[in-house]
């Protein structure tokens, strides 16, 4: 069997090095998204040889594989994860597979696997520079949300520090019991995750930015490099009632992204989940590509 272990922040050392060897554009492969949500989804990891393997014991969601990062002979590796998955009898799945890999898959295993798409779990990639620009008709109403509320307030953006992190908890804390009664299962997973961010913020090497309106915390917005050309944000929370607020801290923090990483193109806005609204508001900005992913199922 291979040899899994909980999450520890300490295991960053180790996987970020092998999330970089495969430098995928997909947010699941990244250490703090692992971390964070491991208490909801029971994440379990492991080193084997070069590789890392990730695999997830939800209740919910039955015990499943992350296709494995790193480098070295993966047939191995495949084998090792089909005899994990038979000596702890559940069926032998990966989730979060893409396009090229199932490529790989059917070269190295022909017809060994059959394929589900996740289209609640597709996250939705834009360039930076348009979320910086908000050019061309198609995102005028967006510039028209900025518009009205750089009209209506008066306001500031400033990067997340260690002495403002605590305001922008306490405006989580509010915008979460304002949301309460509505969401209560799916937000309480997501507090869980939120916090751990915020817990372990400076050792997840996290960044964010905030934007106040007449002193006050209105929005803020977390996340970091994802892969040599993409950034991915984790968090990004706004009170509804602060009309353009959204629009406003989504745009300025893609200008601070584009001023402190420039080698940046896209930006990882995550998935939607399969909720209406989340989907609505992402595909409002017209994403340029769609990171697909699949549930691969061994016959």
């Amino acid at each position: 069997m291979i040899d899994f272990k909980n999450v520890e922040l300490n295991d960053k050392i180790w996987m970020d090095p092998l999330i970089a060897i495969a430098d995928v554009r997909a947010c699941h492969q990244n250490f703090t998204n692992i971390f964070a949500w491991s208490g909801i989804y029971k994440h379990l990891v492991a080193r084997m040889n070069d590789y890392l393997v990730v695999k997830t014991c939800s209740p919910t969601a039955g015990q499943h594989y992350f296709f494995p990062v790193g480098a070295g002979d993966i047939k191995l590796l495949f084998a090792a994860m089909k005899q994990d998955a038979l000596e702890c009898g559940h069926e032998f799945k990966i989730i979060g597979v893409s396009p090229e890999n199932i490529a790989e898959i059917n070269s190295l295993f022909p017809g060994s696997f059959e394929y589900q798409e996740l289209r609640d779990s597709s996250d939705y990639l834009y360039y930076l520079d348009k979320l910086v620009n908000l050019a061309g008709k198609k995102l005028q109403s967006k510039r028209n949300h900025i518009n009205r509320f750089k009209a209506n307030n008066t306001w500031s953006f400033e990067k997340i520090s260690p002495l403002n992190l605590a305001e922008c908890w306490e405006m989580n804390v509010q915008w979460c019991l304002a949301r309460k009664e509505r969401d209560d299962s799916m937000l309480a997973q997501e507090d869980c995750a939120v916090r751990r961010c915020f817990e372990n913020y400076a050792a997840l090497g996290l960044e964010g930015g905030l934007l106040r309106a007449g002193g006050r915390v209105i929005a803020y917005t977390i996340g970091e490099k994802l892969n040599s050309d993409t950034y991915v944000i984790h968090i990004e929370k706004a009170f509804n009632e602060v009309q353009g607020a959204y629009q406003m801290i989504n745009r300025e923090y893609a200008a601070l992204i584009k001023e402190t990483h420039p080698q940046m193109i896209y930006v990882n806005r995550e998935e939607d989940m399969g909720f209406e609204g989340l989907r609505k508001a992402k595909l409002s900005y017209h994403p340029d590509r769609m990171e697909e992913k699949y549930l691969a199922k061994a016959n």
